[in-house]
């Protein structure tokens, strides 16, 4: 994170805080008479459809991994309520969505297919014989 005025996401991705509406809104919960007077939860909420910062492969990303967290109109909505003070609230939030950003453009390695190695099958197969002797074994001899 910046305080230049951009929000640094991952090395090759910056946003401009420009971008970001922050907003200021009740705490809920237990917490006695200061709780109910002060606005110290922030929400974050960021156009994604709108933003010119992200390419459209990114943005696709984002939609695609963030789906469950994005509003039917394309924003990205965040909160904060876990600090007393509305300055270290929307500090936390804006670190939590540049986190949450750089998780969603990460690309996921491909699997590489592979086989078991020769030795470990013919292992396998000694001992599902050395079982089966076993299990012959315990069988008494058959009386007539």
């Amino acid at each position: 994170m910046s305080d230049d005025g951009l929000v640094a996401v991952n090395d090759g991705l910056w946003i401009p805080r420009s971008e970001l509406t922050y907003r200021a809104t009740r705490s809920g919960g237990p917490g006695g008479q200061h709780v109910n007077t002060s606005s110290t939860r922030v929400e974050l909420v960021w156009d994604v459809g709108a933003s010119p910062s992200v390419t459209e492969e990114q943005r696709e990303l984002i939609r695609t991994k963030l789906a469950n967290r994005i509003s039917g109109e394309g924003t990205l909505l965040l909160a904060a309520s876990e600090h007393r003070s509305q300055h270290q609230n929307k500090e936390a939030v804006t670190g939590r969505f540049a986190d949450l950003l750089r998780e969603a453009l990460t690309v996921p390695k491909k699997r590489k297919k592979t086989r078991p190695p020769r030795r470990a099958s013919e292992a396998r197969l000694r001992a599902k014989k050395q079982r089966s002797q076993v299990k012959k074994m315990r069988s008494g001899p058959i009386e007539e």
